[in-house]
């Protein structure tokens, strides 16, 4: 079967398509022909070496694929054969024509949800349902969002705006500006200018952010603290598109009254894994609207990567086996 296979850390052209065996699954595994495989911002730092690769090297890349059961192994039920659902590995083995998985790792996509759109939504649909429970954004409340056009972004907006928060995005220039306001902003500015934070206390004129969802991280937080809600105001930190987390001390925290959720280790990911299911069912209750921008051949993953990695894409990219 062709599968991508990560040849070493580095850049994406380390993804290499390969003819390799076909997997059997195991005990208490299935076996699934892939039809979307979605490509995740965090593949591209565990590719780089940012995060730790969790196997030997030459193998099969990739975090999720979504498909349909075509074999079982000893002790699952017969009854999931032909069901249709997105995959999830421990970090290899989903770029490829044929996915072996834990059963305990799927979600079964509803029926008046395209595999498509159930691929591009289930991990970043989760994260923003896990950040929505952990921060209990209420009505009336001040959200800002940072990128609010990368998936998670999306998916954040659209929550909360469904929640009946005030919500301020940023995005990265008018075109993203455009996709947040379609998503439910009420406001949207611009991060890639340097005196936004300038921008966001105008917009609030004496106001305060009670939930700031941030994953720029870097030093993006540091002029907003004195515009969060004291005593109440809550930081989720969830990524760090500008390179390192978000540089902040105790003090800085402390002296504000502020609380600051760090949404990384094993614990948050069980959390997220817990949001799945709800994940599409907000596709098909109308509360989450995914968006593919692209969908190409699997031998195009290191395409795909580069997409991300240069922010280029308006929606998830997905490879087709």
């Amino acid at each position: 079967m062709q599968a991508i296979v990560m040849t070493e850390t580095g850049a994406p052209d380390v993804l290499v398509a390969r003819e390799v065996d076909e997997p059997r699954p195991g005990d208490g595994q299935v076996l699934v022909r892939a039809e979307a495989v979605p490509v995740l911002y965090p593949e591209t730092k565990v590719r780089a070496g940012t995060f730790p690769f969790p196997a030997p090297l030459p193998a099969v890349f990739g975090f999720q694929a979504a498909g349909t059961v075509v074999e079982v192994g000893a002790g699952v039920d017969a009854g999931l054969l032909g069901t249709r659902v997105v995959a999830s590995t421990p970090g290899f083995g989903s770029y490829a024509e044929l996915v072996v998985a834990e059963v305990d790792s799927l979600t079964t996509i509803p029926d008046n949800l395209s595999t498509e759109h159930a691929a591009a939504v289930l991990m970043p649909g989760s994260v923003a349902l896990a950040l929505m429970h952990t921060a209990t954004v209420a009505v009336g409340e001040t959200v800002l969002i940072e990128a609010a056009a990368t998936g998670v972004g999306r998916c954040l907006t659209q929550l909360s705006a469904a929640a009946g928060a005030r919500v301020i995005s940023t995005a990265g220039g008018p075109k993203k500006a455009e996709l947040a306001r379609d998503n439910g902003a009420h406001h949207v500015l611009d991060h890639t200018a340097h005196d936004w934070a300038a921008e966001l206390a105008d917009l609030l004129a004496g106001d305060t952010v009670d939930v700031a969802f941030d994953s720029l991280g870097g030093d993006s937080l540091s002029p907003l603290l004195d515009l969060i809600t004291p005593l109440r105001g809550r930081i989720l930190s969830y990524g760090w598109l500008d390179g390192a987390p978000a540089q902040l001390s105790v003090s800085d925290l402390i002296l504000r009254g502020l609380t600051l959720s760090g949404c990384a280790g094993t614990a948050w990911l069980d959390e997220v894994a817990r949001q799945r299911s709800a994940a599409l069912e907000a596709v098909a209750q109308g509360l989450l609207t995914p968006l593919v921008d692209s969908a190409l051949p699997l031998a195009n993953a290191a395409a795909a990567h580069r997409m991300l990695e240069e922010r280029i894409a308006f929606g998830a990219v997905l490879l087709r086996p």
